[in-house]
């Protein structure tokens, strides 16, 4: 069941459409991570969804209800940032507390709001801390304090804006681990902003990539990550092997040569997605010269110069991968070239 609808949403500042249009449904108990570039508009959609920004059209509807007009604290939606933003004159326990008192009757029992708030933090993997200072705290453990302040009013929805990103990549993938079976968990519904696709990707549901403002590309990781909808789309997940080709029975005329495509691919003129497990070194082939090699931990990425054509980004297995300056012959995997729509 669909509980946050955003139909036609739009933000304008003066001339210039920060979100333009956007059409987006979040389903109950799914989480939607929403990626792009700086400026791509991602952060000023959750600004309107949580109702820290006003819209210039189209309207936010949140379990079949218009939102217009509705305050912040009034939409029971919870709201975690970057930053954390938590009280340094409060300890742990009175962080967590804050959202309670915010959104409560203010007859509650102290004893109610006690046993919300260690439960909230046992949750959060905190338990115990409820007296400890903020300023004593880690980086991710004041993230999981500012998780369970979020958490502290059973919000309808959770958002997330770049949640992990003042972390280190490995705290930060320990955590999206941590999250994601949480949110599962609880049945939490979550709406999150990141430019981090890795992050999107281990965490969510369903990724929408946002591009100037408009969704360029929406589904499942595993979707977007086959199948990307265009060269932007392709290049912001990481993939530099695009060219412009001509696809014609059963292969694409490149600057590399031929290149095989899958069965069915759509023929014509077309920019065409060679990923780097595709670039697979072999007796013959594209004449290559190594003009970087990069450990990465399971495999070797490679940065290949051709005979023809621009760098080809390729990767190989650990044992025998060439050195920089190494001339290689390289051949083309179909399973891993995509076809991209036309746009």
């Amino acid at each position: 069941m669909t509980l946050l609808q955003l139909e036609g949403v739009s933000v304008r500042f003066g001339e210039r459409a920060v979100v333009d249009s956007v059409d987006l449904a979040v389903a109950e108990h799914e989480t939607v991570c929403v990626l792009g570039p700086s400026g791509s508009g991602k952060s000023t959609l959750l600004r309107v969804v949580a109702g820290l920004q006003s819209v210039s059209g189209g309207r936010v509807v949140l379990g079949g209800a218009d939102q217009a007009g509705v305050p912040v604290h009034r939409r029971g939606v919870g709201l975690m940032f970057q930053d954390h933003q938590l009280f340094p004159h409060r300890d742990v326990g009175g962080n967590v507390a804050f959202g309670l008192r915010m959104r409560g009757s203010g007859h509650t029992p102290k004893k109610a709001y006690e046993a919300r708030v260690a439960e909230l933090l046992e949750l959060v993997g905190l338990p115990g801390a409820q007296r400890r200072a903020v300023a004593s705290l880690s980086g991710g453990e004041q993230q999981r304090v500012a998780l369970a302040r979020a958490l502290a009013p059973s919000p309808r929805v959770l958002m997330l804006d770049e949640p992990l990103g003042q972390l280190d990549r490995g705290l930060r993938e320990r955590l999206v681990v941590e999250l994601r079976g949480l949110f599962a968990r609880l049945g939490t519904t979550v709406l999150a902003v990141t430019h981090d696709q890795g992050e999107a990707f281990a965490l969510a549901d369903r990724v929408v990539v946002m591009r100037d403002g408009r969704i360029a590309q929406a589904g499942t990781p595993l979707e977007v990550w086959e199948r990307p909808a265009s060269e932007f789309v392709a290049r912001f997940l990481g993939f530099e092997n695009v060219i412009a080709a001509v696809v014609s029975g059963g292969a694409a005329a490149t600057p590399w040569g031929k290149v095989p495509v899958p069965a069915g691919s759509p023929e014509g003129d077309r920019k065409v997605l060679v990923r780097p497990a595709g670039v697979v070194l072999s007796p013959e082939g594209l004449g290559c010269e190594v003009v970087t090699r990069t450990f990465r931990g399971t495999h070797v990425a490679l940065l290949l110069r051709p005979e023809a054509g621009p760098l080809l980004e390729a990767e190989c297995g650990l044992a025998g991968a060439p050195a920089v300056g190494d001339r290689v012959a390289v051949g083309f995997a179909p399973a891993e070239v995509v076809v991209l729509p036309a746009e």
